[in-house]
């Protein structure tokens, strides 16, 4: 009798050899924010406003404060009492929203984690990519 050990090679999944040429395309991912009903999400009042935008290389900072409707008026809250807020979108998907100087919301900005954001995914030539 013959202790014959066949050998067969390894197959390409194997060796993690598998080629995805689509995996190496740039995917360029657009957040599209509702700032104002996103933070009456997180602090329960309504009536924000953007009165400031900064963009940087690596973000976009909106500093934002609430208003107080009456009638068919808009009453910006005296600074004292008003509530401030800045809200800081990475390039990345990263977001920070901090209200009066305290920290709200600091994580990956997803469907999952803002119902107020809505992300479109697109191949570097511009054709959207349908997610399932």
């Amino acid at each position: 009798m013959s202790d014959q050990i066949k050998f067969t090679p390894p197959s390409e999944v194997e060796l993690g050899q598998v080629e995805h040429p689509a995996w190496d395309e740039p995917v360029i991912c657009r957040v599209e924010v509702d700032l104002p009903g996103w933070l009456a999400n997180l602090t329960g009042q309504s009536h924000w406003e953007v009165y400031s935008e900064e963009e940087e290389e690596n973000c976009v900072s909106f500093a934002m404060r609430a208003s107080q409707k009456h009638g068919l008026h808009t009453i910006t809250s005296r600074i004292d009492n008003a509530l401030q807020a800045e809200v800081t979108l990475y390039h990345n998907g990263y977001a920070v929203v901090d209200v009066n100087g305290e920290s709200l919301f600091d994580g990956a900005l997803t469907n999952a984690t803002n119902e107020c954001a809505r992300l479109s995914y697109y191949h570097a030539s511009g054709e959207p990519i349908a997610l399932n």
